[in-house]
């Protein structure tokens, strides 16, 4: 299972983004509302209409909509076992009690027996007797809170999530170890580095530089004894204005090792853009942030300019620190390598799939073409790069992709306003092989250090060029 690191993900509101899933063609119908269960359903969401800013807490009933929402949407729901969901979300719960010194005599799992609705009415009545049994709303919350993440983290999805809280950056950092929409990459190793400064935040204020290694925070360090210790990074998380954090880190380009303090404030975290230049003369190098149908539109224009300003030999696509996005956009980016082609399955439970295929509306660039990769290379970016390795579009430089491409996520609506993200299918790569937990590996390996970042060097865009 890989490691989640709910904290720092800094995700937007599930909600917030089902105005993107629906105008991408992301169906977010399915079997929400059936039955005669009232308000223990889920609901799809308006996209005219914003979600609440804050949630508020989860009750018995928002417990019950998420079990009964998985069933209802989730592509293995048909043939879900119910004890997958309750034993872990039981087990959650009881843990919760006992971190609260709460625990109850009475809290033992009741009897199950796999049928849905029957062991459902069973879970309710214990957890109704506990519930009854707390001193106040705010225990009575947390057991559903925990309740709730057992079954979510049950279904070991990475495209399955549960969107309560959103948990800021408050210093304005990203991290190598981060892969995927907030989760620890499970082959990360020391050091830590820094591989993106928001603007005016917090640590570009404090003099941090990417390629700066971090050690350790409020003198406690990122490893123990090899291993990535999580825990550490809540202080990036947790603070009002004025709070401050002390840094120890190492600076590559120059050995030095030293200290700084942040202090939290208010700061713009400027949403990324494509950015674009002619490298080696006539190579036109472009970045893409994240696959939305306007940016990859961005992608095409930008190329175009270039090419006005010379005769191109080839094109780089640089997809590092791509979090994915919008299966439209990679439609049109791989329309503009090929058409007539397949680049991908999305499959029901019973391997019942549909391909998705290229938009052969977009004109072909008819260029070698070149993509960056790395470990935070996701979703809609780990699709794309999949199918340029299989239908042999162009060539991937870079190290492996993040492997978290489970499947198109639909979003629905619980009651206390926070949102529940469910994959409708699971996808599978144009050769018919799995992407999804494993990713998809670089034709050429390349890199990119801390070493490499402190210096201001690029060993993937150098290797990329080489080939062109």
């Amino acid at each position: 299972m890989r490691r989640r690191w709910r904290s720092f993900a800094g995700a937007a509101m599930v909600l917030a983004v089902a105005t993107t899933l629906v105008g991408a063609g992301v169906s977010t119908a399915g079997a929400a509302g059936t039955g005669n269960r009232g308000a223990a359903t889920c609901t799809k969401p308006d996209p005219g209409v914003p979600p609440p800013p804050t949630p508020s807490p989860p009750t018995a009933t928002t417990v019950e909509q998420v079990y009964h929402c998985i069933f209802d949407n989730y592509y293995s729901g048909p043939v879900l076992d119910s004890r997958t969901l309750l034993v872990p979300a039981f087990a959650a719960l009881t843990q919760e009690l006992q971190r609260g010194q709460l625990d109850q005599p009475g809290a033992t799992l009741p009897a199950l027996t796999g049928r849905k609705d029957a062991d459902w009415t069973a879970f309710k009545a214990v957890y109704q007797r506990i519930a009854r049994a707390l001193p106040d709303d705010e225990a009575r919350a947390a057991i559903a809170t925990a309740a709730i993440e057992g079954m979510v983290e049950a279904l070991d999805d990475n495209h399955a999530r549960w969107i309560y809280k959103r948990v800021p950056n408050l210093y304005g950092l990203g991290l190598s170890v981060i892969v995927g929409p907030g989760d620890i990459d499970p082959v990360a190793d020391e050091p830590a580095y820094i591989d993106r400064i928001i603007a005016d935040s917090p640590v570009a204020k404090a003099g941090l530089r990417l390629g700066d290694e971090l050690l350790a925070v409020n003198d406690v360090p990122l490893f123990v004894n090899g291993v990535f210790n999580e825990g550490v990074l809540s202080y990036l998380t947790t603070g009002d204005p004025g709070t401050t954090a002390t840094f120890t880190v190492r600076r590559p380009v120059t050995g030095a090792t030293f200290t700084v303090t942040a202090t939290v404030d208010r700061y713009q975290n400027t949403r990324r853009v494509v950015e674009s230049r002619l490298v080696d003369g006539n190579v036109a190098y472009v970045s893409l942030p994240g696959f939305e149908p306007q940016l990859a539109d961005q992608v095409l224009a930008a190329i175009a300019d270039l090419r006005e300003q010379t005769n191109l030999r080839g094109v780089v696509l640089d997809l590092r620190g791509n979090g994915g996005g919008s299966p439209a956009a990679v439609a049109t980016l791989t329309g503009a390598l090929a058409h007539g082609k397949i680049t991908s399955y999305w499959c029901d439970v019973r391997e019942r799939c549909r391909p998705n295929r290229t938009d052969d509306s977009v004109e072909l660039l008819n260029l070698p073409f070149v993509a960056l990769t790395d470990r935070r290379c996701a979703s809609a970016c780990d699709s794309f790069s999949s199918a340029v390795k299989d239908l042999k579009l162009g060539t991937l430089v870079g190290t492996r992709t993040a492997g978290a491409v489970s499947g198109p996520g639909a979003a629905y609506l619980l009651d206390n306003g926070s949102g529940l993200m469910l994959p409708e299918r699971h996808e599978i790569a144009a050769n018919k092989e799995i992407v999804n937990t494993i990713g998809v590996a670089p034709d050429h390996y390349a890199p990119m250090t801390a070493a490499d970042l402190s210096a201001g060097r690029d060993p993937g865009l150098a290797k990329a060029v080489s080939l062109l």
